[in-house]
């Protein structure tokens, strides 16, 4: 297992490994989660571990042109209850996501540090929020960072039905972005239309993007 010094850089590739861990330690400076991200590699550690940096073989993407919308999605978006924003509650988006209770359990792995990293980055204008609304109340949303026209998205929370999936449509509709980058695989992405690539044209893609 490779650990990360003080200088910021990643081992090859070829240090993954199968469960795709590419490095541990560092830190979560705005400097070094930038270059990370660069390079297709991204943090995902739970509260007293060392920060556990990733390359999955396969990443789970979404191209814009693939985003697929329910019918009972587009109905929903006729009605006009919700009220869509970018970048208005950061702060909120970040602290739902990380306290927001899961089934899967995937909310735990935002640490306090990893939310003031992500609040620096946003601070920076690398960071963005996507918010729902709902009579005033933030309802849904979610949260990632801009590099070099990707999306990296980082997570995102629902207190109402299909409030996050607004907010991910939203965000394929009202962007430029090539590819959205949604990390690893699960269900609810798969039903907008995301998918598993494998790694090498994931990161071919990304350094045509830069």
């Amino acid at each position: 297992m490779f650990w990360l010094s003080n200088k910021i850089e990643f081992p090859p590739y070829e240090f993954t490994t199968k469960e795709g861990i590419i490095a541990l330690g560092g830190d979560l400076s705005c400097e070094r989660l930038i270059h990370a991200y660069k390079n297709g590699i991204f943090p995902w550690f739970s509260e007293g571990e060392p920060i556990v940096w990733y390359c999955p073989y396969k990443r789970m993407v979404l191209f814009p042109n693939d985003l697929k919308i329910s019918k009972s999605m587009r109905k929903v978006m006729q009605k006009s209850e919700f009220v869509i924003t970018e970048n208005k509650a950061f702060e909120e988006v970040i602290y739902h996501c990380k306290y927001i209770d899961r089934k899967d359990g995937f909310g735990t792995w935002i640490t306090d540090d990893m939310q003031q990293a992500y609040i620096n980055l946003y601070k920076k204008g690398i960071a963005k929020s996507v918010e729902v609304w709902l009579d005033e109340e933030l309802v849904g949303g979610l949260y990632g960072l801009e590099i070099n026209g990707i999306f990296c998205g980082e997570s995102m929370f629902s207190k109402v039905s299909n409030s996050s999936k607004l907010a991910f449509i939203h965000l394929v509709k009202n962007s430029n972005y090539r590819i959205i980058d949604c990390q690893v695989y699960n269900d609810h992405l798969a039903s907008l239309g995301a998918k598993e690539i494998d790694r090498e044209l994931f990161l071919n893609i990304l350094k045509e993007v830069i």
